[in-house]
């Protein structure tokens, strides 16, 4: 018997998705940047539910609006029943990558109309955040990888190779957008790409991907455990706004650095690292009079600190 084509091979992977994660779904929004990964989802989605495509324009490269412009009609192309183009303006906050890409997911969340959005990672993109994560040291959550579901965003390739997406563009006679930024070895992301990844192949004798996707869905599982016991004791750490040390004090340490994180963020904190929650713990466990902690806020214009008086840790903001 013939192999299935690799069309057939995305859409059978969707199909096994939606039932699991989206089952309920009558219709959804792909992201179409123009590339291959995107353009194969959007050809897998517009056959198996009524799909918007969005396509984000972030105006940083010359040429960008004919590049959206094909995008749009190569989705509808593709079968989908809308296609929106949505122009951003990218501001400057963490860098040009983590502007842009907060640009993107706010355009693409005011867009989609309560229906759920479908991102084209795939394995390979996987494989190099789990990379990333392990270079930063910023502990399991860093080396978890991507989300498959992650309200309202959703990743039904990170089991599929981007080598298959590229082989389905051929298949359906497409000619992808490629990004000049996925070859700037300029870009940490693009090296890994091209020269780590295919250098631990060689070395470790293949499939170093599929093994790095592997251990970031058994890191997300176990992590996923340890919040949910985290969260069990928030609530009754909890003393009003602040939280209570004595009753944490005692816990693990990976435990109670995760009840730190949940509480700071259910109050406002934002991109936190693992440095900022450690010295929030030395509050904790540590405790001889220290100053307060400034940690990750979005807030403008505005520094979050957490502060410790007596046995009660509390959050204050300060403007700058």
């Amino acid at each position: 018997m013939d192999r299935p084509g690799a069309v057939a091979g995305l859409r059978a992977a969707l199909a096994d998705f939606a039932a699991t994660w989206l089952s309920d779904t009558q219709s959804w929004c792909v992201a179409v940047s123009g590339g291959p990964d995107s353009l194969a989802l959007a050809a897998a989605a517009a056959a198996t539910l009524p799909t918007t495509a969005l396509i984000v324009d972030h105006g940083l490269q010359h040429g960008s609006e004919s590049v959206a412009a094909t995008a749009a009609e190569q989705a509808i192309g593709l079968g989908c029943v809308r296609a929106e183009v949505l122009r951003v303006q990218v501001g400057s906050t963490g860098g040009p990558e983590a502007a842009a890409r907060s640009a993107r997911y706010r355009a693409l969340d005011a867009a989609r109309k309560g229906m759920p959005v479908l991102l084209g990672h795939t394995l390979d993109d996987q494989a190099e955040t789990v990379l990333l994560g392990l270079g930063r040291g910023s502990g399991a959550r860093s080396i978890a990888g991507m989300r498959p579901s992650d309200p309202p965003w959703y990743r039904p390739l990170l089991g599929q190779r981007r080598i298959s997406t590229r082989a389905a563009c051929v298949e359906l006679g497409l000619s992808p957008w490629e990004d000049p930024h996925n070859s700037d070895s300029r870009f940490t992301r693009v090296r890994l790409r091209t020269e780590v990844l295919p250098l631990l192949e060689q070395v470790l004798g293949g499939g170093v991907a599929e093994a790095l996707a592997r251990t970031a869905s058994a890191l997300r599982e176990d992590t996923d455990a340890l919040d949910d016991l985290a969260e069990h004791h928030l609530l009754g750490a909890r003393f009003g706004g602040g939280l209570n040390v004595t009753a944490i004090q005692d816990l693990s340490a990976a435990l109670r650095r995760r009840v730190i994180r949940a509480w700071l963020l259910a109050g406002g904190a934002h991109r936190l690292t693992d440095p900022q929650i450690r010295a929030v713990d030395a509050l904790v466990t540590a405790w001889r009079g220290q100053g307060p902690v400034a940690v990750g806020s979005d807030l403008p214009y505005t520094r979050l600190l957490a502060q410790r008086g007596g046995a009660i840790l509390t959050l204050r903001r300060e403007p700058v």
